[in-house]
């Protein structure tokens, strides 16, 4: 190699072989230029990286704006190569630089972590055909094993550099151009090769993942040799693009290739002794953790079983040609002595990726020790983005203490912000911050919530992360919300779910680009059942929520009239509606109904000079009517859908004596023209939507009473159970009312109304009477907490 020539070094991450390697080939060569495998736009903080902190750290790069939001980390620990390469490089005096593209570009699209280096398919089958073969021949068991056997086992500097030199050449050939992500990162990295080459002060070492380093070499010589410029961050139409980089702490647990860490090197904290010890203080820091370990659990560890595993470590390794037992030879020991039955699921080392079901407890206990439990921590005045000091603010302005239990008061002021702040922490999903007690729904009426708080050690970094979403708690609350809504795709329960939430943390505005967005997802619904019942929840948040700051919110308008289109679409066609979907089919009736009856009386106050029209909805009460006549007319259609149509048009009309007429003539005439098996079905659509219009008409009562007397006994039995469900949807005091109308028809007014209500009550099933009294129960209680004492109206 000519001076003239990079020193191209391709290594594993964080494997302490080649973080060995780089640090004594930088102290021997004294470069001029130190080119690391990193994002590059970090390079003018790289001093940053220099503060004292206490490793494991991260590099967590991001990008966030209208529907994208991109995160990668870089993780660095003591044992990584590129650690040593950033401090090795510093102590000989070369200009050290990150050479790989900013996290935000599209080659990370799909990655979560720099160093998980993706391949295409053709790729993927070489490497894993040679590893394969390497395996089979030197019998040894997994890509970890192998690696441990060819270069973790202590060899000279020279040899270590040629075996990774000849391996990584054949896992990356002349003709494999890679993916098109790592293909655009290698262009990037070969243009800063070549600019550190030109500027001819002195030699160049290069310190990359194995897999870049063959193309490196090939691509460099035909780069320019300007010094590179970092490509623009992408850009979406009307959306504010952030994009940035921040240290973080991080956890050998979070780095283990068990956890899903998907390059790199397993256990951490096995190669973290390597690295400190070397491998035979590793073993014996290994044994010594691992048997406390079982004994704490209490699985087989006595001191023969240790004695077992150390002569079956020493014999494995000297029948595969080990000088000292490496971490599969001890991990291999201590299956053969601790694990006595037959083993379930594959020797966990033997596979990348999260342990497997019906992995031995020993097994898994051995590679949680292995993993290690070390957390890194910043050194003090670390640059963090300026979320972090905004929420300890507004929690400290709050008086909020982020440890134990804290009950809120919802009607309080106090109560309402404080509940808020933690609504906006729980949407970015900060660890210690639960709630464990509190109304669903965010107009319920309850007044009491609480939420247990604590300050978990994955606290720091999830808010440092969630620093990409925005500046302030508020806006990266609206900015994470967002991106969930989207994520929902219109389907309107998880859309409701959503908007709930944004109702807690208070965040009412969200982007035009997002409305447009749910207005057409919306659009694609594709059951009643679902999208109707939602809109009841949005359209009481729309016009109740001004305690929420949620009345009249864009995106609750959005919503409703584009779901509210949707939903009478849904509605009109005939369909069989099963009896676990008949509740849902009901409130979504009602719902609509709602959203008619508002809209009507805003149109009427808008005539009246008392209210302003553009506070109404957009939508077309006629349209609606339309179609609830259509559909109580429809005899295709299920019974209680259309009594439900017929008792939502008939609760619309009007309140005079010859408009109630009408609405009794029409719904005796529909349910006249039901079969006893679906009369009950027809008369529960009817009370669900218009009980208020019919329970109290004599008119009514008699019509009913006729009816049933008609019945011969087969038919009165088969319709008895639905009549007797259409009858629950009264309340009890309308119930009562109703029982006395048919005692006077039938000349039994000195009976009490009980005869008829208390036999209903007595003829329900134990299950039934059970959830009356905890409904009951539960009124009573929120009317105590309210002031009020039943027993004095």
């Amino acid at each position: 190699m000519t001076a003239a020539q990079p020193h191209i070094l391709g290594i594993r991450h964080h494997s302490p072989a080649c973080a060995r390697l780089v640090a004594q080939r930088i102290r021997a060569l004294r470069p001029a230029h130190v080119l690391i495998e990193g994002p590059a736009d970090f390079n003018a903080r790289l001093d940053e990286l220099y503060l004292p902190h206490r490793l494991p750290v991260a590099i967590y790069s991001y990008l966030c704006g209208g529907d994208m939001h991109r995160g990668s980390w870089s993780p660095l620990a003591e044992h990584s190569p590129e650690w040593q390469a950033l401090h090795a490089g510093r102590e000989a005096g070369a200009q050290v630089r990150f050479i790989d593209l900013p996290a935000w570009h599209d080659a990370f699209a799909s990655l979560e972590n720099r160093y998980a280096d993706v391949a295409d398919a053709e790729h993927e089958r070489r490497a894993e055909a040679y590893e394969q073969a390497l395996t089979e021949r030197l019998a040894v068991q997994g890509r970890d094993a192998l690696w441990d056997h060819l270069f973790e086992d202590g060899c000279a500097e020279d040899e270590l550099a040629a075996r990774m030199a000849a391996y990584f050449e054949r896992l990356r050939s002349a003709d494999d151009p890679g993916s098109q992500g790592n293909q655009a990162r290698e262009r990037m990295m070969a243009c800063w090769i070549a600019w550190a080459v030109a500027r001819g002060d002195g030699p160049v070492l290069v310190v990359c993942g194995g897999y870049h380093a063959p193309a490196l070499a090939r691509l460099w010589p035909a780069m320019p040799a300007d010094e590179p410029e970092l490509p623009a961050p992408p850009q979406e139409e009307g959306a504010v693009v952030r994009f940035g980089s921040y240290l973080v702490p991080y956890t050998f647990k979070r780095l283990d290739a068990f956890a899903g860490y998907a390059s790199g090197m397993p256990s951490p904290a096995w190669y973290q002794w390597m690295w400190e010890h070397g491998a035979e203080g590793a073993a014996r820091r290994a044994l010594q953790h691992v048997m406390r370990r079982l004994r704490e659990k209490k699985l087989p560890a006595s001191t023969a079983d240790l004695m077992a595993v150390h002569l079956r470590a020493q014999g494995l390794a000297r029948l595969r040609g080990h000088g000292r037992p490496l971490r599969s030879d001890w991990l291999d020991a201590l299956a053969g002595a601790l694990v006595k039955g037959a083993l379930d699921a594959p020797l966990p080392w033997t596979y990348r990726g999260p342990l497997r079901p019906g992995t031995d407890p020993v097994l898994v206990q051995a590679m949680d020790v292995l993993a290690g439990d070390v957390a890194g921590a910043l050194a003090p005045g670390t640059p963090q983005p300026p979320l972090v000091q905004a929420v300890q603010g507004e929690l400290a302005g709050l008086g909020i203490e982020l440890r134990g239990t804290l009950q809120l008061d919802l009607l309080s002021d106090t109560g309402r912000a404080r509940s808020r702040v933690l609504h906006r922490l729980a949407i970015l999903g900060l660890p210690g911050v639960t709630r464990t007690r509190g109304p669903k729904q965010a107009l319920s009426g309850e007044r009491t919530e609480v939420w247990t708080l604590a300050q978990p050690f994955e606290q720091q970094a999830a808010l440092i992360e969630a620093g990409a979403w925005g500046a302030t708690l508020q806006d990266a609350a609206r900015a994470k919300l967002e991106d969930e809504l989207r994520r929902a795709q219109g389907r309107i329960a998880a859309l409701a779910e959503g908007l709930n939430r944004a109702a807690w943390a208070g965040l009412a505005a969200v982007s035009g680009s997002l409305l447009r967005e749910l207005q057409a997802a919306v659009a694609n619904e594709p059951r009643f059942d679902d999208l109707a019942p939602a809109l009841g929840t949005l359209h009481t948040l729309l016009r109740h929520g001004q305690m929420l700051g949620m009345a009249d919110a864009p995106v609750l308008r959005v919503v409703i009239e584009a779901g509210f289109d949707r939903a009478l679409w849904l509605l009109e066609p005939p369909a069989t509606i099963a009896p676990v979907d008949m509740r849902a089919h009901l409130q979504g009736q009602l719902a609509l109904r709602q959203v008619v009856a508002d809209t009507l009386a805003a149109l009427e106050d808008a005539a009246a000079g008392e209210g302003e029209a553009a506070h109404r909805l957009a939508i077309e009460p006629a349209r609606a009517l339309a179609v609830w006549q259509r559909k109580a007319a429809d005899a295709a259609a299920a019974p209680v859908s259309r009594g439900a149509a017929l008792g939502a048009a008939l609760s619309l009309a009007g309140r005079d004596g010859a408009a109630s007429t009408h609405r009794v003539a029409d719904a005796l005439q529909l349910l006249q023209s039901m079969p006893a098996a679906t009369l009950g079905d027809a008369l529960t659509g009817l009370l669900a939507l218009a009980r208020e219009a019919l329970s109290a008409e004599p008119a009514f009562a008699a019509g009913m009473d006729r009816m049933v007397q008609a019945l011969d006994n087969a038919e009165f039995v088969l319709a008895l159970p639905a009549l007797r469900a259409a009858f629950a949807w009264l309340p009890p005091q309308e119930r009562g009312d109703l029982a006395g109308q048919v005692l006077a028809l039938h000349d039994a007014g000195h009976l009490s109304r009980r005869a008829l209500t208390g036999r209903l009550a007595a003829g329900a099933s134990a299950e039934d009477q059970a959830v009356a009294r905890a409904a009951e129960a539960a009124v009573m209680q929120r009317l105590a907490a309210w002031g009020i004492d039943p027993q004095a109206t």
